[in-house]
């Protein structure tokens, strides 16, 4: 059985599984305890607009992903901010936005351009200079969450005294929003959109009902 692990593409697909499975549940455990489990899922729905658009307009639909997906990030991010009430709302609008303009460019698509079931569903096969950019990813991610660990902590259980307190909540939560934007759009290639949300919610979860701090459910 270890003998397909001597292929150079079965090396590649299972170190950029490895790194995703890593970084998904990184930033996921912070967005859980939040209860803003399906900010995945709606990024994902704008990563899948941005695909579809630079489909059309001939652009890398990868790079169009990422952009368009950072950018509605830092807009959930800036309206979650004033109108904190409504960020269930708010991620709702952003949802279905998402998916209709999708639709949508996806069929005034009359020239093909991109494999949408290798966006919706992954594919590990295909995996060639992605690796580098992912690795880059994970590389930072990590970096990210060790340097800010305590006021990402803080920020996750109590944002309101955490801005009393000093701490740039405000910069610190785009920051976290860019990271989650980049995570959903790079990683469709691998896993696919559809799995996205799933590797950021379901293993912090199953870490949940076992951990004994905020630290064992990022380490579980």
């Amino acid at each position: 059985m270890l003998e397909m692990f001597e292929t150079e593409f079965m090396q590649r697909a299972w170190l950029a599984g490895l790194i995703v499975a890593v970084i998904c549940p990184l930033i996921g455990s912070f967005f859980v305890l939040r209860r803003q489990s399906m900010i995945g899922d709606g990024l994902g729905h704008i990563a899948f607009a941005g695909v579809a658009g630079g489909a059309l307009m001939g652009w890398q639909p990868v790079l169009s992903a990422a952009a368009v997906t950072v950018f509605g990030a830092l807009v959930i991010e800036w309206v979650r901010t004033r109108l904190a009430a409504f960020s269930e709302m708010i991620l709702a609008i952003f949802f279905y936005s998402g998916i209709g303009l999708a639709v949508v460019f996806t069929s005034m698509n009359r020239m093909g351009g991109f494999n949408l079931s290798s966006i919706l569903f992954g594919s590990l096969m295909t995996i060639s200079s992605d690796l580098w950019i992912v690795a880059g990813l994970g590389i930072f991610a990590c970096i990210f969450v060790v340097l800010f660990y305590r006021p990402l902590q803080y920020l996750t259980f109590d944002e309101t005294s955490a801005r009393v307190a000093g701490l740039p909540a405000d910069r610190l939560n785009m920051w976290l929003a860019v990271l989650t934007a980049l995570t959903v759009a790079l990683s469709m290639r691998i896993v696919g959109l559809l799995l996205v949300s799933a590797m950021m919610v379901i293993p912090v979860a199953c870490a949940l009902q076992t951990a004994r701090s905020f630290a064992g459910t990022i380490y579980g």
